[in-house]
C-alpha cells in the first residue's frame, strides 16, 4: 500500500502505520517522543476509566436486579454517586481527567527518560529503562491519594522491574 497520498488511505493505513510516525513536532525528538507518548498513554487511561466506570455501573446494577445483595461490590469512584446526573457526570469527568493526566504523565516521563538515557549513555538497555520505570514509578505514586514514603518506594521498585522486563522482553516476543 502507498498510503502516500491523505485523500486515498483509509482507516486500517492509519492504523497500521500509528507507531511509525509522532503526531507532534516541537522541534526536538525529545520533546516530540513524549509529547507522543503523553497524548496516546492519556487516551487509553480516559478509555480505560470510562469503561472500568461502566463495567463497575453495569455489575452493580445486575447486582441490584438479581437481588445479590450480600456479595454487592463497592463502587470504586464514590463521588459518581452524586445528587443527580449532572454530579455523577461532573464526577466522572474529573476523575477521567486525573487519570488520563496520570497515564499520560507516566507514559511522557518515562519514554522522555529512556530517550534521554539513550542519548546520554550511548546505548539502548534494560538499565535505561529500571532507571527510566523507577523514576516513573516514583513520581506516579506521588501523585495518588497515598503517597507515603512506603508507597512511593513500592510504586518505583514495581515501575523499575515492570520496565526492565519489558526491554528484556522486548525481543523474544
Amino acid at each position: 500500500m502507498s498510503g502516500s497520498n491523505l485523500e486515498t488511505r483509509s482507516f486500517l493505513d492509519e492504523l497500521c502505520s500509528f507507531d511509525k510516525s509522532f503526531y507532534f513536532d516541537l522541534g526536538h525528538p525529545l520533546l516530540n517522543r513524549m509529547a507522543d507518548c503523553f497524548v496516546r498513554a492519556a487516551g487509553i487511561g480516559a478509555v480505560q476509566t470510562v469503561t472500568r466506570e461502566a463495567y463497575f455501573t453495569a455489575l452493580e446494577s445486575y447486582n441490584v436486579d438479581s437481588d445479590v445483595g450480600a456479595n454487592k461490590k463497592h463502587h470504586r469512584f464514590p463521588g459518581l454517586r452524586g445528587e443527580d446526573s449532572r454530579k455523577s457526570v461532573e464526577a466522572l469527568v474529573m476523575r477521567t481527567g486525573k487519570e488520563s493526566l496520570q497515564w499520560g504523565m507516566a507514559a511522557g516521563v518515562c519514554s522522555g527518560l529512556t530517550y534521554g538515557l539513550k542519548e546520554a549513555r550511548g546505548v539502548h538497555d534494560w538499565k535505561n529503562s529500571a532507571l527510566a520505570g523507577a523514576i516513573t514509578g516514583a513520581t506516579v505514586a506521588l501523585t495518588t491519594d497515598d503517597n507515603s514514603h512506603e508507597n512511593v518506594v513500592q510504586c518505583a521498585i514495581t515501575g523499575a522491574a515492570l520496565s526492565a522486563a519489558a526491554n528484556l522482553l522486548t525481543g523474544i516476543f
